[in-house]
């Protein structure tokens, strides 16, 4: 009985709060006033961060006020980099969202939430698909909801955007379906990878490496898994167990290489490492995963998009799909056999791991289809996404 008052009481109050916040949203936009959000508050990252740069950088020439949509849990994270922010559903919050011109986010946001009249909503996404998204899912086995309920609220809240950015053609007709997203599209590669592109130098990587703590003549593998969608606490967070020894992969290769995990922002674990501290590093917190894929030697992943943005560098992959039968054929779907068109090996078992691990320590060597997935997937990656892209906002 206390769960039911307490849920219609959150329900009462996220109703009063979207009345409040529309009635704000008839104010006069302030056309100079954009919001920018990165995986719900919790990340100064990802194409959000990149698009932000680079007005920054050309401030002379747009001449913004630009705030971060913030979750208050990671402000230790936002006040770091000095950054002008407003806390998620503060009253400051409610009145900037509702007055900005430009809402600029990298994933959905509360499907409660109404978008003012003349705000233009910019989606910028956050990977390109391998596994099924919204319209396009045959079962949805997330918490809090089921599949009727998941498409016909996601394709609420895509209705909502103006423009989607997409990295690629394969992925502009994809999100055309699964999103249902008859706006403008526009196709000139993810910003979030002119990094990739223009810092990949040796001496950006030192640096990194040197704030790390990494040892520079250690190889880098960074292990980048997605989330399971039927393995959770709650709504909104994720289980996720390593699924192998680190004491075995220690014994192995404690002396050549340092692992990096990188968790998906669903993922709400905290893993305790310290007695591997210098072997393995726990970086799922850590600001933005660009910053790793430059000093990874090797990516090691399962089902998640990583790989995409990670092939711009030519570096190995290793495909780590212990599940693969079950989250390919129960729990996503995909829309390529990754057993065919994957930049690298599959492995099944930590033994195929550990010798596929050794294999590209030893002697790295990209997989004879890398060239034909780059030239399909990452031709569209220059530099420049940023660029062009503001240029077709602003100009």
């Amino acid at each position: 009985m206390k769960d039911v008052h307490v849920s219609y009481k959150k329900s009462l109050l996220i109703k009063l709060y979207s009345i409040i916040f529309y009635i704000v949203g008839i104010l006069p936009k302030k056309k100079k006033l954009i919001i920018f959000e990165s995986y719900l508050g919790k990340q100064y990252s990802c194409n959000p961060r990149a698009i932000y740069e680079y007005l920054n950088e050309q401030s002379y020439k747009y001449d913004f006020e630009m705030v971060w949509s913030i979750d208050k849990r990671f402000e230790k994270e936002f006040k770091k980099w000095s950054l002008k922010y407003s806390i998620r559903f503060s009253l400051d919050w409610l009145i900037k969202m509702a007055t900005a011109k430009y809402w600029i986010t990298n994933s959905r946001l509360p499907l409660w939430l109404p978008k003012p009249k003349n705000t233009i909503y910019i989606q910028t996404w956050h990977g390109t698909p391998l596994k099924k998204l919204a319209n396009d899912m045959n079962e949805v086995h997330m918490p809090g909801t089921n599949t009727e309920k998941y498409k016909k609220n996601f394709l609420k809240e895509s209705s909502k955007w103006d423009y989607l950015i997409s990295p690629n053609k394969y992925s502009t007709s994809i999100f055309k379906n699964a999103f249902q997203f008859d706006n403008k599209i526009l196709e000139y590669g993810y910003p979030r990878n002119d990094l990739l592109i223009l810092k990949g130098d040796e001496n950006y990587k030192d640096k990194i490496k040197k704030k790390l703590n990494i040892d520079s003549d250690k190889k880098v593998v960074l292990y980048a898994p997605t989330w399971r969608d039927n393995v959770f606490y709650e709504k909104g967070k994720y289980k996720f167990d390593l699924p192998f020894s680190v004491e075995d992969l220690y014994s192995e290769f404690g002396n050549e290489i340092v692992i990096l995990l990188r968790m998906h922002y669903l993922v709400a674990e905290s893993f305790n490492l310290e007695k591997y501290n210098h072997f393995i590093k726990d970086l799922s917190k850590y600001d933005d995963i660009r910053d790793l894929y430059i000093i990874s030697d090797i990516l090691i992943t399962d089902y998640s998009s990583v790989f995409f943005d990670f092939a711009l560098l030519k570096r190995p992959i290793i495909f780590y799909t212990y599940d693969l039968v079950n989250y390919r054929d129960m729990l996503r779907g995909f829309y390529f056999d990754i057993e065919k068109k994957a930049p690298g090996v599959l492995v099944f078992t930590t033994e195929q791991l550990k010798k596929e691990l050794r294999r590209q320590v030893s002697l790295p060597l990209l997989s004879e289809n890398y060239n034909q997935f780059y030239n399909e997937f990452c031709y569209l990656e220059d530099g420049e996404a940023t660029k062009k892209i503001v240029t077709e906002l602003f100009k």
